[in-house]
C-alpha cells in the first residue's frame, strides 16, 4: 500500500535512496522566428536515447542541502510502499540564498520531485505535487516556480497539465557545465491563488 507524509530531516537518508532518473528519447527543439523577435516554436523531436541521472554529484544529495542552506522554511514530502521510499518532493520558500526565489516571500520553488522508475505512471508524482501545492498555499504563497530542462519531456507535459505557464526559456543556463550545454532551462510558474 502506498502512503504519503510530510517528513523532516531525519528522513533525508531515505529520501536520498530514491533515484531521480529521466529516460530521454525526445526533447523540445527551440526554433526561433526572426532570431527570437517573432517568437519561437517548441518542436518535440526524437533524440538518441540516454538516461540522465539527477542524483549524481554531492550537490544533489538531499542530506547536504541543510549544510548549504537554511532549510527551516522548506517542506519535504515522501511516498512509501510499505517501508520502502519510492517518491519525494521538496518545496523551498523564504530563503535569501536561493536565487530561484528572487527575494520574494510569496513564492515557492518546487526544488525537487522524484519517483522511483518502477513506480512511475501510478499517480505518485501527482499526489506529491498536490501535497507540495497545498502546503505552499497554506504558507501564503501565491505562486510556485518550477524548473526543468527541454530534454525532460514527461516533466514538461506534467507541469503543463497542472496549469503551469512556461514563462522563460534560457538556452545558456547550463553553459558553464559542459556535459549539460546542449540543454535549455524551462521556467514555469503556477498560480496558487484559487479564484471563483
Amino acid at each position: 500500500m502506498i502512503t504519503y507524509k510530510k517528513v523532516d530531516q531525519t528522513y533525508f537518508p531515505q529520501y536520498d535512496m530514491i533515484p531521480m532518473c529521466v529516460h530521454v528519447s525526445r526533447y523540445y527543439r527551440i526554433e526561433k522566428i526572426n532570431r527570437g523577435l517573432g517568437g519561437f516554436h517548441l518542436i518535440e523531436a526524437p533524440i538518441e536515447p540516454y538516461i540522465k541521472d539527477f542524483c549524481t554529484g554531492d550537490d544533489e544529495s538531499v542530506t547536504r542541502w541543510e549544510k548549504r542552506w537554511d532549510i527551516s522554511n522548506w517542506a519535504f514530502f515522501m511516498a512509501f510502499d510499505g517501508e520502502r521510499p519510492i517518491g519525494g518532493a521538496t518545496v523551498a520558500t523564504r530563503t535569501k540564498e536561493i536565487n530561484m526565489l528572487a527575494g520574494r516571500d510569496d513564492l515557492a520553488v518546487l526544488w525537487d520531485i522524484r519517483v522511483d522508475d518502477t513506480y512511475k505512471h501510478q499517480g505518485i508524482g501527482q499526489a506529491l505535487f498536490d501535497m507540495a501545492v497545498e502546503w505552499s498555499r497554506e504558507q501564503g504563497m501565491i505562486q510556485m516556480k518550477i524548473e526543468c530542462q527541454n530534454n525532460n519531456v514527461p516533466a514538461i507535459k506534467f507541469y503543463h497539465k497542472q496549469g503551469a505557464i512556461l514563462s522563460a526559456i534560457n538556452e545558456y543556463a547550463y553553459y558553464n557545465e559542459p556535459e549539460y550545454r546542449h540543454e535549455a532551462q524551462f521556467i514555469w510558474y503556477l498560480d496558487l491563488i484559487i479564484t471563483g
